[in-house]
């Protein structure tokens, strides 16, 4: 088509969904900078007053789980009951076993942790080499916290999400069609005072205002209302806002979640590694987006296919640049592990505001160095 609209969404870090994401990534973190090889696969659920944490652990050293999940709900902002979780008093229960024999046979050589279909993408349409929809989503509910903790409007609360509409033509994003703020909040703000608040200090400070009109719906709160939110308001669980983290619905996904996944599972691994490709590909100038896709089965470690997808877009054959990866770039589990420094506490960063297109520290997959090789390889000037 050549005129169409692309919406996507994201979350703050106190929307339940979110804090369980977090709570996994962060018990990982404590893993890692003590046993850089643990294995883990940590899943938490999170309702009114309690955290709930399971999985398969398999570790030489030892983590104190209460202690970690207080701390985290500490951070993120729920500090009193009547938020519905309390960091001081909410229980937390554990029902951690150790990771199967079975799997750690394939895993102990070198293979993959488990079978699967993984994905990389990246678009020029933004500096990041992302989508804009997705970027603009994230921005605006990191902004919606930092205004929070940084106590430039009292009366928030952890919990909030985003959504943006953009119009396309051609390609192209021209203008932004819809904004969705929702905010959680104390029950004494008017609606007027936190329309206009955030209006003014979140959607003006970060949307471009060459990319709105007067067409360009925005919508704060739309219920008119929002006092009860986080884990009363709403269960969370690990892995339940799998486009939040990646592309934002654009492209394809191949179902796997990433928090609480030691480096040894592919669907962190391995999608990690195709941003990083996928984003150098674009970088090297030979396309305008692109859409790398692997898949492994269980315990061995070459991938069984990869394939690539320019749209379209590139100067070279589709085909070419499958041939080039393969030269240039190493999807066995340990190869990516080591090429993208994994065995270290990186996680819990990531687990909000998107896993790509954080040009921070930490994130090894979002470097363009690999775009010069490419570039040569392809033979493209």
């Amino acid at each position: 088509m050549e005129h169409y609209f692309i919406t996507s969404e994201s979350v703050t870090e106190g929307h339940p969904d979110k804090v369980c994401d977090q709570v996994s990534d962060a018990l990982l973190d404590a893993i890692m900078e003590k046993d850089p090889f643990g294995r883990v696969a940590c899943e938490t659920l999170a309702t009114r007053g309690m955290i709930f944490v399971a999985g398969e652990i398999s570790t030489n050293c030892y983590i104190e789980i209460p202690d970690i999940v207080r701390a985290l709900l500490y951070d993120v902002g729920y500090t009193d009951a009547d938020m519905g979780i309390d960091a001081h008093t909410c229980a937390v229960i554990s029902a951690i076993q150790e990771q199967s024999g079975d799997i750690a046979l394939g895993v102990n050589i070198g293979g993959a942790g488990d079978q699967g279909m993984m994905y990389g993408y990246a678009t020029d349409e933004t500096p990041e080499l992302m989508p804009l929809p997705i970027m603009l989503a994230h921005k605006v509910v990191r902004r919606l916290t930092e205004i929070r903790k940084t106590n430039i409007v009292g009366y928030l609360h952890p919990d909030g999400k985003s959504q943006v509409t953009i119009e396309y033509k051609k390609d192209k994003p021209v203008r932004v069609d819809t904004v969705i703020l929702s905010a959680q909040h104390h029950p004494g703000v008017s609606n007027e005072k936190l329309h206009a608040d955030l209006k003014k200090l979140v959607i003006e400070e970060i949307i471009p205002t060459e990319l709105i009109d007067d067409k360009t719906k925005l919508m704060i709160n739309p219920t008119g209302r929002f006092v009860v939110g986080g884990p009363q308001g709403d269960t969370g669980v690990t892995g339940r806002k799998i486009m939040v983290d990646t592309y934002g619905g654009i492209g394809h996904h191949g179902g796997g979640c990433f928090s609480g996944k030691d480096p040894t599972k592919v669907d962190r691994s391995a999608s990690y590694m195709l941003r990083y490709v996928a984003k150098n590909i674009v970088a090297s100038g030979i396309c305008k987006k692109a859409e790398i896709s692997v898949s492994y089965a269980i315990g061995v470690a070459e991938p069984t296919s990869i394939t690539v997808n320019t749209f379209g877009t590139s100067k070279i054959d589709d085909e070419k640049i499958v041939t080039i990866l393969r030269k240039l770039f190493d999807f066995t589990p340990q190869g990516m592990i080591d090429k993208l420094n994994l065995r270290r506490p990186i996680f819990r960063r990531t687990a909000c505001y998107g896993h790509f297109g954080r040009e921070e520290e930490g994130f090894t997959w979002e470097v363009c160095d690999m775009a010069d090789a490419i570039k040569r390889e392809a033979g493209v000037k």
